[in-house]
């Protein structure tokens, strides 16, 4: 249970990140915050958010950088942090980002946080999913909370394979395993926000 409550906490990190981002596009701080990908000849170059990298020292953040194959490592003075790599151990990270993708839907199905998820399936660049579930277990328990880790993981792989912040959306159907008719779709992370908006108006009023 501690490493889905880690993912959760840190999916909404993410996507209060997006949000934030979204809310400025215009001004400096979002250049600051967004993932920045350019795919050279020969190399990759990333400029990741600060918000990736919390409560690690730029030591700490270099080290595991080249780790993984990051030839040049640079913590920028706004917290952000500037890669650059191979191709081919861009490629690798993706590789791994990937399975993390698919760990991430196979600890919703199988594991034992959550009962009502029966089957997940996913598009070639994990954009959207259909998750299956038993929807009375679902609708009365904690587990759409686990498909915030899922859009988590999802919107990583399309921020370091070089989509816009304004692009990283993940959209979640909702499939009834008795049925298999479509119950609900949620868009990550529109929906997130919307849910919030209309949270902030109703506690004003």
């Amino acid at each position: 249970m501690k490493k889905s409550l880690f993912i959760i906490s840190t999916a909404l990190l993410f996507l209060t990140a997006c949000s934030a981002e979204q809310d400025k596009k215009q001004s400096d701080s979002q250049k600051e915050q967004s993932i920045e990908v350019d795919k050279g000849l020969l190399d990759v170059e990333l400029t990741l958010p600060a918000d990736l990298f919390e409560d690690q020292t730029p030591e700490e953040i270099e080290a595991a950088a080249k780790e993984k194959g990051v030839k040049e490592v640079k913590v920028n003075e706004d917290g952000t942090v500037y890669y650059k790599m191979s191709k081919s151990a861009h490629k690798k990270m993706m590789k791994e980002i990937e399975k993390g993708v698919i760990s991430a839907v196979d600890d919703l199905v199988n594991g034992e946080d959550y009962e009502s998820f029966k089957e997940i399936s996913y598009n070639k660049d994990f954009t959207e999913f259909d998750v299956t579930v038993n929807a009375e277990t679902f609708e009365n328990s904690f587990d759409s909370f686990g498909l915030f880790g899922l859009a988590y993981v999802s919107m990583l792989y399309s921020a370091f394979d070089g989509k816009s912040s304004d692009d990283l959306k993940t959209t979640v159907n909702i499939i009834d395993e008795k049925t298999g008719e479509k119950t609900d779709t949620i868009v990550f992370p529109d929906d997130i926000e919307d849910d919030s908006e209309n949270s902030d108006a109703e506690t004003e009023e």
